[in-house]
């Protein structure tokens, strides 16, 4: 488990670690932060996977298709794919937590920076990956856009299942408030670099109890295997190390 990933992954234990626990009292409200924007093409979407740990949608980044700027960014920094966290009940399963708030799960759109050259070159820089976080909440009116992630989930039940998934505008899926907290940090997973600027939004998005059912019928097992529920791939929020938290909303 996560406790142990510092073993053969010693960046795990770093200084810049993700992901945290935001304590509204610690964040800094600064005033120069610029709204962030992304201009996606549709026609990026490529494919949606169950690669055992997370249900993943995989876009084509070989050029400035779909792009995510602006916020605490410079430049332009390309989408590559999208993935869920979550629990194995609806009281848990986000990677940051707000004020002790924990949600049911937690998507991240992962972009990175073509200066770098390649996505494996940008893992190696503090300026590679920008990831867009979004919390899912529990809530009578979800919203219709996550419904077609979750749609494809028969289509890759097991680990290894690749489905085609093409026609998808992400940003469809962003709740209305652009407000957002930015800090600098980790991937979650192993190797857990310390190469993203996260921009967690504030507002979340609704999804429905049954909605997440569904997601949590993958299987983390391939096809001849046994059902083993692909559930609970959060990483337990990490030291802070004194990193500055800031927010562009009061």
């Amino acid at each position: 488990g996560p406790e142990r990933w510092h073993e053969n992954y010693p960046m795990a234990k770093g200084d810049k670690q993700s992901p945290i626990e935001i304590n509204s009292k610690e964040v800094q409200h600064d005033t120069s932060l610029p709204p962030w924007h992304a201009s996606y093409d549709p026609g990026a979407a490529k494919t949606i996977l169950n690669n055992g740990r997370t249900c993943r949608v995989v876009f084509d980044d070989t050029f400035d298709r779909s792009v995510l700027r602006g916020g605490p960014l410079t430049g332009a920094y390309r989408l590559r794919q999208l993935h869920l966290h979550w629990g194995s009940s609806d009281d848990h399963g986000s990677e940051h937590v707000i004020d002790g708030v924990k949600y049911a799960a937690e998507l991240h759109m992962v972009h990175w920076n073509p200066k770098h050259g390649n996505f494996a070159g940008a893992l190696k820089q503090p300026d590679g990956v920008a990831v867009v976080g979004i919390f899912l909440k529990i809530g009578n009116t979800p919203k219709p856009e996550i419904k077609r992630i979750l749609e494809e989930i028969d289509n890759i039940k097991t680990k290894g299942k690749e489905a085609p998934f093409q026609h998808f505008d992400p940003s469809i899926l962003f709740p209305k408030s652009r407000d957002y907290w930015t800090y600098h940090g980790s991937f979650t997973t192993p190797p857990c670099e310390e190469c993203i600027t996260w921009i967690l939004l504030r507002e979340p998005i609704e999804v429905s109890s049954d909605q997440m059912v569904r997601l949590r019928s993958l299987s983390k097992n391939g096809e001849n295997e046994p059902v083993n529920p692909l559930v609970d791939n959060w990483r337990p929020p990490q030291p802070v190390k004194g990193r500055i938290v800031r927010a562009s909303f009061k």
